[in-house]
């Protein structure tokens, strides 16, 4: 057992009762131990010294408390024992530093891909912020001090419930700029404009596995507002298209009508490499026989200049997979014209669970349309 690190039943409660206590950084102990401890010991609040990630979310917290990196620690530490009677005067936020790297990340609790029940279309769709949101939030005691709850109007929580609110936002913004467009393209909208890099200029990172993160993890990227409004290029969908889908899924008939809320259908029975989604993703087994090749037929609407020129570029694809894409220029003439495009994949060997890279297709005026190209084992 170790005070310094207030570790579980270290602490006297006769000494902390009503004090605020320093807890020393230590790899054997989180800060939601420490919590527990401290709290166990009566404590009026506590300052938690740590270099590791640790949530703000207001409900982790049964006291108040401050979380300083132990750097900025040092100078606590040194108060409090060279000062005979230390006092904290008050604790409040003072600021924040922007520019951590590398930012963003994919959070560790992040729902990760692939769709168990369609594998064949690539799941997550898109990154967006999600941890530590500063949300408004239904009055409600969390914390006892003293005699008295903390109640708040606004709480920090991460969450996909976090994350989602984010991209609805962005979805009715584009509704209200581009009121025509349909579910589908407000989606590719947003896919197509994301970034998957990070600010070191590598691949979106995994915290949970602090290695370069996958489409299976980050879909297309992190999404990117602005750049949603004028994506250039749109890979649209229609009923037809969505009844298509939902056939191959093997549902009965019963089934079928109450999805679609319809009684009468046509299923023309196409693959599911050719859904205009705006991804591409070839599932593979332990019993695929390499090398193997996979067909992608899309179809692109121009929502940019009438008149424009997008010529297709690859970027990141991995030793083992190789990609074509025909034709390698779309021509528009008009706005809302449609061109159609094929990829092929080719895979000549097995590999790690998934593999990726990106199709993109780059106009005069600097659109840049990106698409993930995802093989997967499965």
């Amino acid at each position: 057992m170790s005070k310094e690190i207030c570790n579980n039943e270290a602490l006297d409660r006769e000494e902390v009762a009503g004090k605020v206590v320093i807890c020393d950084y230590s790899t054997k102990i989180d800060v939601y131990q420490q919590i527990t401890e401290v709290k166990r010991g009566d404590a009026y609040a506590a300052i938690f010294l740590t270099d590791k990630y640790f949530s703000l979310d207001t409900f982790d917290y049964s006291i108040p408390g401050l979380l300083l990196p132990t750097a900025s620690g040092t100078l606590a530490k040194e108060y409090v024992t060279k000062v005979r009677n230390p006092k904290v005067e008050k604790m409040k936020f003072v600021l924040t530093r922007f520019g951590g790297k590398p930012a963003p990340q994919v959070a560790k609790f992040s729902s990760k891909g692939p769709n168990p029940i369609s594998p064949g279309v690539l799941k997550p769709d898109i990154l967006a912020p999600g941890v530590d949101i500063l949300a408004a939030y239904v009055p409600k005691p969390f914390i006892l001090v003293g005699k008295y709850f903390l109640v708040s109007d606004y709480v920090v929580q991460s969450g996909t419930s976090m994350a989602a609110p984010h991209v609805a936002g962005v979805g009715a913004l584009l509704k209200a700029v581009h009121p025509k467009w349909s579910p589908a393209a407000i989606r590719s909208a947003m896919m197509t404009t994301t970034y998957a890099m990070d600010n070191n200029g590598t691949i979106l990172n995994s915290q949970l596995t602090g290695l370069s993160g996958t489409p299976l993890e980050f879909g297309a990227g992190h999404i990117n507002p602005n750049k949603a409004m004028d994506p250039g290029l749109i890979y649209d969908m229609g009923l037809q298209d969505y009844i298509e889908y939902i056939c191959g899924l093997g549902y009965t008939k019963k089934q079928m009508s109450v999805l679609i809320r319809r009684t009468h259908w046509s299923c023309n029975h196409k693959s599911i490499h050719d859904l205009n989604y705006p991804s591409f993703t070839a599932v593979l087994t332990n019993k695929t026989k390499y090398p193997v090749e996979m067909n992608f037929s899309r179809v692109v609407t121009n929502v940019g200049k009438d008149k424009a020129i997008y010529r297709a570029h690859l970027e990141n694809i991995p030793t083992g997979m190789r990609i074509s894409v025909k034709p390698t220029t779309l021509t528009f003439t008009r706005k809302y014209q449609n061109q159609s495009f094929v990829v092929s994949i080719e895979i000549d060997r097995g590999f790690p669970r998934v593999i990726f890279g990106f199709l993109k297709w780059i106009d005069q005026d600097s659109h840049i349309v990106s698409s993930p190209i995802v093989a997967i084992n499965y």
